[in-house]
């Protein structure tokens, strides 16, 4: 099951072989139908049988952290407080190479768990945070756009870079891993948010980005209104948040924001007219307590759009629960406030914007996100009886939309049966960090 199209825009949009066969080689599709039709013209081929299953594209989670995978579930604070009290004092580790190795094994496991087979990751301030992530990716052939997170104040001391430390680490860094031949991976031009980075930081990342075209810019935005308000306060010269990244020219089409829960009444426009993207984290914008995204008014603008998990504030790596997380967020706007247009995500949609979607706004459609020939053979398999709840609603569907609303609302990473990579099964099973120094 794949989509050629928006399916919010186009309702035929989903396609689905009943029986269907994938066939790759060399890391790619080399056709995708009906197995009626394409196994009889296949001699001499190994044949993996997925019976009974949904495998559609490898899903890709537009945010996340792997730094605070450790620190994921914890407890009672806001996102200012949050950071100071959890995010800061778990990044301080990561100038350990051993130790970030160590973290790093383990998040790309858990990514290839739940099915995860592209990530835009935040790392640390440090650079070997950004060296070992690339690393251990180029080992799995993932794709994977990464950077080393900038912050020059308002940060422990520890953490603080200053604006030309930071630009010659990441320009060494996009030297070192952007696009390297034979691999998937890209750079990210990394400020953490405003409030993190100086004026001089944010020209220098916008430097950065018009002498390396290509590369992304990652950052976050409009998350948490203390957030929001303080950042305010720092860049009084800008008209809104999301100006201060447009005034320092940071907003183009590899521009990745992460939340936009909270906009002012410009930023459609903006967000229009740069082509920046916008990463939803509904998980952690719930466990925050940061807000309610209003999907349905960014769809309508034609806003870009991806899902992010936003790990460790977000609570599993699994985008089906992501994604069970935000039909919730959409449910709740429906109740909170008086929208007429206001609806529940549908499932084709939700779909969509973890597959064609989420490849779409990050410039990868040409390589991935369709399950069709010269495409990656990136793909997840989803099992509907992986579970006895699962198997006890699924025997009650009548269509696949309710199979795999199911899916969505019940799964997690025990409905992934197999997650392949360039056309290789990807074995996880059991590697959780410890020894090495790893705690």
């Amino acid at each position: 099951m794949d989509f050629v199209a928006d399916p919010a825009v186009d309702p035929s949009a989903r396609r689905h072989v009943d029986d269907g066969i994938v066939v790759v080689a060399d890391g790619r599709i080399e056709a995708a139908g009906p197995a009626s039709a394409l196994l009889p013209g296949l001699a001499d081929v190994d044949v993996v049988d997925h019976r009974g299953r949904i495998l559609m594209p490898g899903f890709i989670d537009a945010h996340i952290h792997y730094p605070q995978m450790e620190m994921i579930a914890s407890h009672g604070e806001q996102l200012l407080a949050w950071l100071r009290r959890y995010t800061f004092p778990t990044e301080t580790r990561f100038g350990d190479r051993a130790y970030a190795e160590g973290i790093a094994e383990a998040f790309l496991d858990e990514l290839l768990r739940n099915g995860t087979t592209t990530a835009v990751v935040m790392g640390s301030v440090h650079p070997v945070s950004a060296e070992v992530i690339f690393a251990a990716a180029q080992r799995r052939g993932l794709r994977l756009v990464a950077g080393q997170t900038m912050m020059d104040r308002n940060v422990p001391e520890s953490l603080q870079d200053t604006p030309q430390s930071a630009y010659d680490a990441a320009a060494a860094l996009i030297e070192a891993w952007h696009e390297r031949p034979g691999t998937r991976l890209h750079y990210a031009v990394t400020p953490r948010f405003a409030a993190s980075s100086s004026p001089a930081q944010l020209r220098l990342a916008a430097q950065l980005r018009r002498e390396h075209p290509g590369v992304f810019v990652h950052t976050h935005w409009a998350e948490n209104r203390e957030e929001i308000d303080w950042v305010r306060q720092l860049y009084p010269q800008s008209a809104s948040y999301l100006r201060i990244y447009d005034d320092f020219e940071l907003l183009g089409p590899r521009t990745v924001l992460a939340h936009g829960v909270h906009t002012e009444p410009d930023d459609l426009e903006v967000l229009g007219r740069t082509g920046a993207t916008v990463a939803l984290c509904p998980s952690s914008n719930m466990f925050l307590g940061s807000g309610l995204f209003d999907l349905p008014r960014l769809r309508r603008a034609g806003v870009s759009l991806a899902i992010g998990t936003d790990v460790g504030a977000g609570t599993s790596f699994s985008m089906l629960r992501t994604l069970a997380d935000a039909y919730k967020v959409t449910q709740l706007r429906r109740a909170v406030y008086d929208e007429p247009d206001a609806r529940a995500l549908a499932v084709d949609e939700a779909f969509y914007l973890v597959t064609l979607g989420g490849a779409r706004a990050l410039g990868f459609e040409g390589s991935i996100g369709r399950l069709s020939p010269g495409m990656e053979a990136d793909f997840v398999v989803l099992d509907p009886q992986a579970t006895p709840l699962l198997a006890l609603r699924t025997s009650r569907a009548e269509s696949l939309d309710e199979r795999l609303f199911a899916l969505m609302m019940l799964g997690d990473d025990r409905a992934v049966a197999a997650t392949y990579v360039q056309g290789q099964r990807q074995d996880v099973a059991g590697r959780l960090p410890g020894g090495s120094g790893v705690r």
